[in-house]
């Protein structure tokens, strides 16, 4: 499959999510002018992985790999760049969740800079991201549940463990592989950042 039909049902996907008109999202993610992109919708429900009503059939699902990864995203950093660029490049999709608020005092013991609106519109913007959630508290199977992912990406330094992850996502009936991410070198973190710049950051 070529770049383009895979980036019209990247877009079906997250649409299906968002509630976004597909066609829109398209050209809006590809340039490409409507009518081109009508054209290779025709041919993709000629192969049956586009419904009549423009949704991904179960075959055109299964032509995507959609990947998710997680994090607070407070302070942005060349570290999470590295990070999001290899969690794209293990598949078709990246779906990036922010930490709700809460979540992120209980994960970093303090409450982020930025409101969790603000962190979501910050990383749904850089070019690698396909859609950015906010997070469900308290079980982060509520949010793979919605996404049906078939990659998680866990970073470097995140402390969920594989077996967790996958063994939640059995209990879903979801096959979904686990991969951890290497991290940078040279290394980034938010916690370096802030051990460094701390009072200026928090003592504003």
């Amino acid at each position: 499959m070529d770049v383009i039909d895979k980036g019209i049902l990247s877009s079906l996907y997250v649409c299906s999510l968002t509630g976004q008109n597909p066609i829109e999202h398209t050209i809006r993610r590809t340039n490409l002018s409507e009518s081109y992109i009508q054209e290779r919708i025709t041919v993709l429900k000629k192969n049956l992985m586009i419904s009549e009503n423009n949704a991904l059939t179960e075959f055109g699902r299964s032509a995507l790999h959609v990947v998710l990864a997680g994090g607070v995203f407070d302070i942005i950093h060349p570290g999470h760049i590295y990070t999001l660029n290899a969690a794209k490049a293990l598949g078709d999709v990246l779906v990036v969740v922010i930490a709700t608020g809460n979540t992120a005092v209980k994960m970093k013991k303090r409450r982020p800079l930025h409101a969790e609106e603000q962190r979501q519109e910050l990383i749904g913007s850089l070019s690698m991201v396909d859609l950015c959630l906010i997070g469900s508290e308290g079980d982060i199977f509520k949010t793979v549940s919605r996404v049906k992912p078939d990659i998680i990406a866990l970073g470097y330094d995140q402390v969920h463990q594989e077996k967790f992850i996958t063994d939640g996502c059995k209990s879903l009936g979801l096959n979904v592989r686990v991969a951890r991410l290497q991290s940078p070198i040279p290394e980034y973190s938010s916690s370096k950042i802030e051990k460094e710049y701390g009072e200026a950051l928090h003592g504003i």
